[in-house]
């Protein structure tokens, strides 16, 4: 089976000199926020947003090396998606990430957030020194997709009535987003045609709403040793996603259960039945199939080569985490 390691070999020795400067960049003066960003940087991950940058980047420099404006955007997108990742622990109250306490158990929420806060706006200002003004709107509109996520995510907890329009329409605002927009301005960096540039977007666009679909199905079927967390946190929380909404439709009572909030003792485990009962997790795994399907489509833009490889590959990969 194709692993992450093996995939993104094409970038390896790039993703590893990642690694060492983001340490380097978010040194921060105050040593409580920089042993917060290093904590953050060790912390393992798959860095799969970083290493679709430097695929791009590759694929589309045919051949000559990478500039160090394509190896600082790699940079920015891992720190824009690592300040996320610590603000939804601070909004979860969640105590572990990839298997390792998160900066809010450790340091407390306040410094949490703030180191948040710090790492989009060291993100920002590595940014505005790329001299390149539609690198810049690409990623800028990142970081206002990632809060209109949340606060989309806030106001429907529990809500039976959102729509999958409205459910796609937060997954790309919380995950596909910095995908396609940092893919497509490795792409800019290259000198690539708008024509290329654009089918990037959608391959980015596409891949990240596989990979969130792919995401909320492990939800439900992984184990609480694989998850970091109990199976069927986000319906717990009342965050209502591709399985949920499919089952919905099947078993009407699983409807009253959430509209209730879980409130009456056995609600939450009568309503995992049903979704594991109803073709909500199958139906989620074709729609994650259509996504992956749209973003290969996408990639006849570019020329044969080790890197263009590894982006095809990677929307097997994806599936595959769900066979």
């Amino acid at each position: 089976m194709t692993t992450v390691t093996s995939l993104f070999h094409p970038v390896e020795n790039d993703l590893h000199l990642l690694i060492d400067n983001l340490t380097k960049l978010v040194g921060a003066q105050h040593p409580i926020l920089g042993a917060a960003a290093e904590h953050l940087f060790s912390a393992g991950g798959k860095r799969i947003r970083p290493a679709i940058v430097l695929l791009v980047s590759r694929a589309t420099m045919n051949g000559e090396d990478l500039t160090s404006r394509h190896r600082r955007l790699a940079e920015i997108t891992e720190m824009i998606h690592t300040a996320s990742l610590v603000h939804d622990d601070v909004v979860d109250d969640a105590e572990l990430r990839r298997q390792v306490p998160t900066v809010n158990s450790l340091f407390g929420n306040r410094i949490a957030v703030l180191a948040g806060d710090f790492l989009f706006a060291q993100s920002s200002w590595y940014l505005a020194n790329l001299d390149n003004l539609q690198v810049v709107k690409l990623l800028s509109e990142v970081i206002r997709d990632f809060a209109e996520g949340e606060i989309q995510q806030g106001l429907s907890c529990f809500d039976t009535d959102v729509t999958l329009e409205k459910y796609l329409q937060k997954s790309y605002f919380k995950t596909a987003s910095l995908m396609a927009n940092s893919a497509k301005a490795a792409a800019i960096l290259s000198d690539s045609s708008q024509e290329t540039a654009e089918k990037i977007f959608r391959y980015g666009k596409n891949l990240g709403l596989a990979f969130q679909i792919v995401d909320d199905i492990i939800d439900f079927t992984s184990s609480t040793e694989v998850l970091g967390k109990p199976a069927g946190s986000d319906l717990a929380s009342g965050n209502l996603t591709a399985p949920v909404m499919f089952a919905m439709e099947e078993k009407p009572n699983l409807k009253l259960l959430i509209e209730r909030e879980f409130s009456e003792e056995g609600d939450l485990e009568q309503a995992l039945k049903l979704v594991y009962q109803s073709e909500g997790i199958e139906r989620s795994r074709a729609l994650a199939s259509h996504h992956s399907k749209l973003a290969l489509q996408e990639l006849d833009c570019l020329t044969s080569s080790p890197s263009t490889q590894a982006l095809i590959d990677l929307t097997d990969y994806l599936l595959s985490r769900i066979k």
